[in-house]
Parts: structure tokens; sequence; C-alpha cells
């Protein structure tokens, strides 16, 4: 294809080059194929002009919403279309009626977001919601986990606009069945010429997902709803440009019941009793889950909190009546008969008990895949389903074909219907965890058909599955789907090898892990030995599932958020690294201007460590790739500046009234920003008298670590914590020995990829914090210096001393436990926590200090990064999107506040972006508290 026409003939954006194709070469399966081009379109318009070219040059199309496909639907060798940027809005809303009209790449739950205000929901409440747009749902023919209540996509998709292979378009909806329309009635035909084999091939289950819903052509009582045939095709009949959907009432009042058993077996033979009972969900989660999660920090509090012991597996059942007591009455039932089954029972009747409970459930799949293992669970039989009568003694069977094969299986999901998401832990870089996979595969979809279940039950087909359709369905079923698809798409056009003429699941050349593939030798700057594998193996532990895709909730990922760029995702970054590191894009890729572009919008954030299941640490690898980057190329000025600044800092401090003239003489500004890259659009931070606290002695209880920030910008900070620690007659002392330079945290030259120098920084500081008097807790101010000696250093240096590691604390962290004599300052403050604070789980003192303040209602902002991010927020390059990630919802919650609020951010950063967007000033902690000292 002729990329540059194709680009000056669209709005969107054309991606041709290897570095973002390969961003595109995965989904969230064990499949990667490299495809030709990407497209965003902006338009529609563009979705079409893109495929007449395609389809000139004969290049296929595969469409693409989140890309977390499991079984390789949305990878191919042509051309990716990705509608999630731009083509993701609402574009008809009928409340009353209770039905909505959706651009295929809006996101669950962005739509559910905004039905909320209606008390309306679209309720195939797939775990994936924070990411799973509506257009691939409808591809795959997605469920949910209250798909016993609801049913799948196929019920609650009433109509589809769609753009054929041919350039036409068509609607699919309900239809008469003397439609004057040729396509129509070639369907309907095939239909009726086909009952009977239907009827007779087609499993009778709800979970039935496999091949094309011809069974909606079979002549019968019910209407012709032709949507039916669209939903569950994978892009293979047409490209979705409208999708009509049907809505429900919000489910206001619920119950829950964790039901424990000692047996996995018990747990499936009780789900066909528990469904009688009426429950909207009977959700699977094994030990396997709960003891991955219990290893996971965002996850191990809420898991201790609704398992008790050590059970075999659970089985969360949920009721949804209108009458909350009616949810207690069958509540009680269920404890009744978990009674008689000699089980236990959690019971949640507390919303916001239930919603933690959930949140596990939800990331089971992410956190199935958190093992630190050469072997993870694999999707490839994960999507059986059987009656509920078959599933104990169906499970039973499948875990002996796993252990004939010298493996053992995950489970999670849907037990109220069958289905039981399944994944055998193989290696797959290995020949001998191929052969098992092709082994399993055959053996298990031969005890599926044994009970006439399906083998797709909900995520689709895609190049896993699609070959074993003739075993299921039989040669003519399988002759009838090539049938259909030749009629919609006679040249192969959209999205081919998936349902129909699919190569062999087992083809090593399509798969992520290929035969050749290898490793870079490259010697990181950390300590990755707790990844098989190293930091290879710690890249690999993206499992491409997209939970960094959420828009709302938590932090991660601030700077997709902003720009909706698969390359500025964790995912994008972590494919990238990976395809890098093993030779796939080229010499020196690791140290390329592609990468460093992969890399710029990263803001080393480390939402990703803590709020992504598998704790990809981005931050750390950005971390690695600035340093392979200044090995060969060296650091640019602007960089040199930021990252030497704690060493030439005292002098500067000295000259202040010559370092502040940039921002007071017009002009110089811009003249900076042509010389060293920082945006006129900021002021620099003013430079201003060191803050000099008394040294440590012998007699020092607490020593005071003063960072090279609130030092020399805002050395009130010190001032006030210094006077709120001794406020009780505590010692407080300065652990810089005397006459020597500051100490600092090596922070800004980690930044800058400049390992050595942040190693020299962080072992002259640990040596200080090593001479002072035994056992004394060290306190400090800014997250991010204090937190890199919990996080970086011990990973850092081969000598740090680990004994320091539990005595170097936050200012609030110490502080919280101490008694302090306050009154009054405030009616409430609005707190935003440091990105550090949040990745460490270090914002509960935070909150717990300020409470310490009688009478002061702190309510915590639900933010994503400020988006200052250090240097970042002053760059000339990279300011507008600074700006972007703050009007998330930091800058307008902090203008929307009362003039009276006090706005609370212990982040240096934080307070610049703040200060900048708003004109609020925003205090840290200690401010605060000085503050409610003074008002005695």
């Amino acid at each position: 294809m002729d990329w540059d026409t194709l680009a000056a003939d669209i709005e969107g954006e054309v991606l041709s080059g290897i570095f973002d194709r390969g961003r595109y070469a995965t989904d969230a399966s064990i499949y990667q194929i490299m495809p030709a081009g990407v497209v965003v379109p902006r338009t529609f318009a563009d979705v079409e002009t893109a495929l007449g070219h395609a389809r000139a040059a004969g290049v296929p199309v595969t469409a693409r919403g989140g890309g977390t496909s499991q079984a390789g639907q949305t990878v191919n060798s042509g051309l990716i279309l990705d509608f999630s940027k731009h083509l993701n809005g609402i574009l008809e809303l009928d409340v009353a009626r209770r039905r909505a009209v959706v651009q295929p790449g809006i996101v669950l739950d962005d739509l559910n977001r905004q039905l909320r205000r209606h008390g309306l929901w679209f309720p195939v409440d797939v775990s994936t919601a924070s990411r799973a747009t509506i257009g691939g749902m409808a591809a795959n023919n997605s469920c949910g986990s209250r798909s016993i209540k609801y049913g799948l996509m196929r019920d609650n998709v009433l109509a589809i606009d769609t753009l054929m292979a041919d350039g036409s378009r068509t609607r699919f909806a309900e239809t008469p069945r003397d439609a004057n329309d040729p396509l129509f009635q070639d369907l309907i035909n095939l239909g009726t010429r086909e009952a009977d084999e239907i009827a007779s091939r087609f499993p009778k289950i709800q979970r039935r997902v496999g091949g094309y819903n011809i069974d909606a052509l079979v002549p019968g009582d019910a209407p012709l709803k032709l949507s039916d045939l669209m939903v569950g095709s994978e892009g293979t009949l047409a490209i979705s440009e409208r999708v009509e959907i049907k809505l429900s009432p919000i489910l206001t009042n619920k119950a829950l019941g964790v039901c424990h058993f000692p047996t996995f077996w018990a747990a499936m033979d009780a789900a066909q009793h528990i469904v009688k009972l009426g429950p909207v969900a009977v959700e699977l989660v094994d030990h396997n889950m709960i003891a991955l999660g219990r290893e996971i920090p965002q996850f191990r509090p809420i898991v201790d909190e609704f398992v008790k012991g050590d059970p075999a597996a659970l089985l969360l059942v949920e009721f949804a009546e209108r009458n909350q007591a009616d949810n207690i009455r069958r509540l009680n039932g269920l404890a009744d008969l978990m009674s008689d089954l000699g089980g236990d029972i959690v019971r949640a009747e507390d919303s916001a008990f239930q919603s933690r409970i959930w949140a596990v459930r939800t990331q089971g799949l992410n956190i199935m895949m958190s093992m630190r293992e050469a072997g993870k669970p694999v999707s490839f039989v994960e999507d059986c389903a059987v009656a509920l009568p078959d599933l104990a003694d169906f499970t039973d069977r499948l875990t002996g074909v796993f252990r004939k094969h010298g493996t053992d299986g995950t489970w999670y999901a849907h037990a109220s219907v069958g289905l039981l998401h399944v994944r055998p832990v193989l290696n797959l870089k290995s020949d001998l965890g191929v052969h098992q996979l092709r082994a399993i595969a055959e053996e298990s979809f031969d005890i599926v058909a044994d009970y006439k279940g399906s083998h797709s039950g909900e995520h689709g087909d895609g190049i896993v599955r699609s070959e074993f359709h003739e075993r299921m369905f039989g040669t003519r079923m399988v002759d009838n789907f090539a049938e259909v698809k030749s009629r919609f798409d006679p040249g192969n056009v959209l999205n081919p090898g998936k349902i129909t003429a699919a190569p062999k699941m087992d083809d090593r050349t399509l798969m992520r892990f290929k035969p050749d593939y290898a490793y870079d030798a490259t010697k990181p700057a950390f300590d990755w030995s707790g990844w098989p594998g190293g930091l290879h193996g710690a890249v690999e532990m993206c499992n491409n599932n997209g939970a960094c895709r959420k828009l709302a909730g938590g932090a991660m990922c601030p700077s997709y958020r902003a720009t909706r760029n698969e390359r500025d995702l964790t995912r994008g970054r972590a494919n990238t690294l990976r395809l890098a590191l093993t030779g796939q894009l080229g010499a020196d890729a690791l140290a390329s201007d592609d990468m460093a572009e992969t890399m710029k919008l990263c803001v080393g954030c480390k939402a990703c460590k803590r709020e992504c299941p598998m704790s990809v640490d981005m931050a750390k690898m950005k971390i690695e790739v600035a340093a392979a980057r200044a090995k060969i190329h060296g650091v640019a000025l602007r960089e040199k500046m930021v990252a030497y600044l704690p060493r030439y800092a005292p002098y500067a401090s000295r000259l202040r009234a010559l370092m502040n003239l940039r921002d007071q003489i017009p002009g110089l500004a811009w003249i900076s920003e042509a010389l060293t890259g920082l945006s006129a659009q900021r002021t620099l931070p003013v430079w201003r008298r060191a803050w000099k606290g008394p040294a440590a002695r012998p007699e020092t209880e607490v020593a005071l670590f003063a960072d090279t920030f609130n030092r020399y910008f805002e050395p009130e900070n010190l001032e006030a914590a210094y006077r709120v620690l001794a406020s009780e007659g505590t010692k407080v002392g300065d652990p810089t020995p005397k006459g020597a330079r500051p100490l600092c945290s090596g922070r800004t030259f980690l930044a800058a990829g400049m390992v050595e120098a942040a190693k020299t920084e962080i072992r002259r500081t640990m040596r200080a914090f090593q001479a002072l008097p035994p056992d004394i807790p060290i306190v400090g101010l800014e997250p991010s210096c204090i937190l890199t000696f919990r996080d970086e250093a011990p990973r850092l240096l081969d000598d740090w001393d680990h004994s320091l590691t539990p005595r170097i604390k936050l200012f609030e962290e110490y502080i919280v436990d101490q008694p302090l004599a306050l009154k009054p300052v405030a009616e409430r403050a609005l707190l935003h926590g440091h990105c550090h604070q949040k990745a460490e789980d270090a914002m509960g003192p935070v909150a717990a200090t300020l409470a310490k303040i009688p009478d002061l209602d702190v309510q915590m902002i639900e933010s994503s990064c400020c988006g200052m991010a250090g240097a970042f927020g002053y760059q000339s390059e990279t300011i507008e999107v600074s700006k972007a990630m703050g009007e998330l919802s930091l800058l307008p919650t902090v203008r929307a506040a009362d003039p009276d609020d006090l706005i609370v951010a212990d982040g240096t950063s934080c307070r610049h972006q703040i200060a900048d967007g708003t004109g609020r000033t925003a205090l840290h902690v200690a401010r605060v508290l000085e503050m409610a000292l003074a008002a005695r």
C-alpha cells in the first residue's frame, strides 16, 4: 500500500513504522503477527477510505477496539484499524425506551459512567469493562458475570449498521422474512435449508459462541434478527459503524455470599443447586487465584477480608432483586444450602464490601497471569462450556488431561452457566510447551464433544479455536460457515483466518514466542533477578490484557488518558521493549530515537507497579532505556542541568538573585527555551536561601532529611516539619555531615539515565545514614526522594544496607503515631496524593495525619498524575500533555473548591502544577500541621 497517499486522504493517523506496527502485533492471546500498517481513524469516512485503499492493494483489514482478545482475533498481517481513540461516542440515547446507539470504539465502563445518571447500564458486564469496547464485545459475542440474568451480547444488541467489504452499507436488525434484499434472502434460504443440521449440531447450552450464529436464520416463532449473525463474527463479515444496544436499570440492591469449599469438585457440583436459588451471578475463584491474590499488594488486604482459611475454591453468589429483603432471604437460603453441603459462607451485605470482592474477581485473568515462572497460564481451552449437571465431572476429567501432560490448570469465572476459564500452565518458549498445547487441546475438545458442550463459550474463536470447528459442528456446518463468509466477503479482505480457513493453532511462526525467540545480553542497571529471565522476564509479564487502558480510577496510565495513543500506554511500552530486547526492531533498538519517543511521555509515576496486576514496573524500565541511550548517545544539556541540580544547588542558592532573573526580565524565558528546551510558558521554581537545620548529634532522636527541592526552593516546608517534629520536645537533626554537600537521593540522575552518578549519590547518603545514632527514624518530605530509598536503591546497589529501609519514612508515616496538640485550622482539606505515595501504598498515613486536626474534613481528590512529574511539565515538547494530564481531574477539582478549603499536596511538582493551573497555593502536610500548632 501507498501509506503516504493514504495519509493524505484521511483525517486520522497512519502508522507504518516498525515500532508502531510492533505495538499492534499482539493482543491478549499467545499470538504475534506484524501488521503491514495501522490506521487510527478520526471519522468513519476515514474507515471507508482506508478500506478502499486496502481492497485495491489486496491487503486484509482487521478492525480493533481495546486489543484485549484472548484468542488472536485482533492480530493480522494486513491493515489494523484502531477504533478506540476517536470513534467512541454515544450517538443516540433514548432513556424512556432504554435504547442507545453507540460507536464501536466506546469503552464499556465509559458508556456506563455516562448512563449512570439516567439510572441505566449496559449489563454485559465483562471483567475487562475498563478497556473492552462495545464493537469488540459485539464481535466476540461477549457474555459477562451476570449472563444468567442478562444473556449474551446477541441478546442485548438490537441492530448494527455496517460497512461491507465491497464498500456498501448494510443495516442488520430485526427483518421480515420476505425482505427484498438479495443478501438477506440468501441468508434466510440458508437457514431454512440447514434448519435440521443446525438443530442437530449446535450445542444446546447458553454459552455457545463458536462459528457464525446461523441458528438465528432458522424459521420459527421468533422474529428474524439479522444482527445476531453479525454478533460473534469477529470482524470477518463487515465493519461496524453504529451499534444499537438494549439498556437495563441499574442493580440498586444486592447481596453477596462467598461460599467456601474444601474441594474443587464440591464447588463444581454445588453450582447446579445454587442456581435454583435465583442468583444473577455464580462466579468461581480457585485456590490459585486466592494464593496469587495474596501475593499482590493491591489485592492482599481484600482477599484476606473475604477469604477465611485456605479453601480449595470459592463461589461468589450474587442476588439482585429490587427489594433488599428478598436478597437477604435468598442469602439466608444460600447459607442453609451451604450448611447442608458442608461448606462455609462469608456474607457481604454492604455494597462497599461487595465492590471490593468483585474488584478481585474482575481481575481474575491478570491475577492468574502474575505467576513469576517460565510457564504461564495459557489461553486455548479456557472457553469450554457444558451443562451444569456435567460441570463437576467435566472439570475432573480436564484436570486429568492436564496432569497426564505434566502440568496443572488455573480455574475461574462463570460457574452459573457451566463455563470456566481454565488455563493450563505451559512454557511456550519451549518445544515441549508447544507440544503440550496441541495434545491438551486435542484431548480437551474431545471431552467437550462427549458432553455435547461448546469449545468456544465466551472469548470467541480467533486463531486458537477456529481450526476445531469441524470437531464440534461437523463438516457440513463448517462448509456453511465458509458459504456465509464467501457471500459477505468473497475477496477474503476482512480479518481472514478467523472462524473459517484458519491456520493451525500451534503454528509457532504466528506466536509471540517464535522458534528463534532470543534475548539481548544487555546488562541492566537494576537487579531484576526476581523474574525468570531478569529484565526480559519482567517485561514479558505484560500479558496485553490492557488493565492500563482504564480511563478512570487509580492513577495508571496518565499519559494514555491524555493522548489515547497505544504508544503512550504501559502495554504499548512493554511490547516495544520486549521486541527491542529480542532483536525484532533492529540493531541498538533500545537506545534508538524511536525508543526514546516511545518512552517520552512516561512520567515515571509508578502507578503500573501497583495497579498493574502483573506489576510491570515501567518507571524502572524507563530508567533502563535512558541508561542504555546515555551509554551510546550521551546526555543532552537540559537533562544534565536537571540531573546535576543537587550538586550545583548550593552555589545557585547563593546567586539566587541572578538565577531568578529568567522569569523577571521580559524575553529571557523565550531565550531560555531556545537554549534549553524549558518552556517559556512555565515559570521556573524560585531559588531561595537554603534551609539549614541543626546538625544531627549523638542525642538526636529524629533525622530530618532535607531533599534538594524543599531545601532550596521551599524551605518553609522543612522549617514547618522541624517545628512539628520538635513540638513535643523531640530532638531533631539534619543527617548531612558537617561541612559536606547536602545529601541527595539520586533521583535526578536516575531520571536522566545517569545510573553511576545516582549510585554515587545514594551510596554517599547511605553512609551518612549509617553514621546516625542507631535505630533513629530518618524522615523526609518529598515522596519521590524518600521512596527512592525504599524502591530503587535496594535494587540498584549491591551493598545497600537493608536495615536502613524500615527506618526511612515519609513525614506522615512517622508523625501519624506521635502525640500532637492541635487545634482547628479549616473545615475541609482536599488532598492530592503524589503518584509515588500511591504506588507504595503510603496515602493512608497522610490522610490519618490530617485527620488528627480537629474538625477537618479530609477528602481525597480522585486524580491520576498531576502531570508535572519533575522536569516533564517544564519541557517545551511535553508541556501540553502535562497540562492535559492535570486537566483530567485534578485541576478542575481544585478550581471548584471553596476558597476557604485547604489544598494539600506533598509533592513539589504537584504543588507547582496546581499553582500554575489554578492559581491556588497547595500546602505540604507539614505546613498544615504547623498552622494547627500555631493556632494554640
